[in-house]
């Protein structure tokens, strides 16, 4: 699977200091899977501490990171 990760995304990445391993590790590793806005996937991870929660599109084969962003593990239902 293809990961494309937009200009928003890495900008996103880089206001809460999120390395792209651990946005990979979301998308492939995912704690949760929920169904977003417009069709969109929000892929989310527990990593130290935080939820990762990265926005994407899928087409065909390619998965595309639309936004990117931590949240505290209280503000959303993660099952770990």
């Amino acid at each position: 699977m293809e990961v494309i990760i937009t200009n928003h995304a890495r900008e996103r990445m880089q206001k809460y200091e999120i390395k792209q391993s651990d946005v990979l590790e979301a998308i492939n590793n995912s704690t949760d899977v929920i169904e977003g806005h417009s069709n969109r996937i929000v892929y989310q991870k527990v990593l130290n501490g935080y939820v990762i929660r990265a926005v994407c599109e899928k087409v065909k084969s390619t998965v595309i990171v639309i936004t990117v962003y931590k949240a505290r593990k209280g503000r959303y239902e993660i099952q770990i």
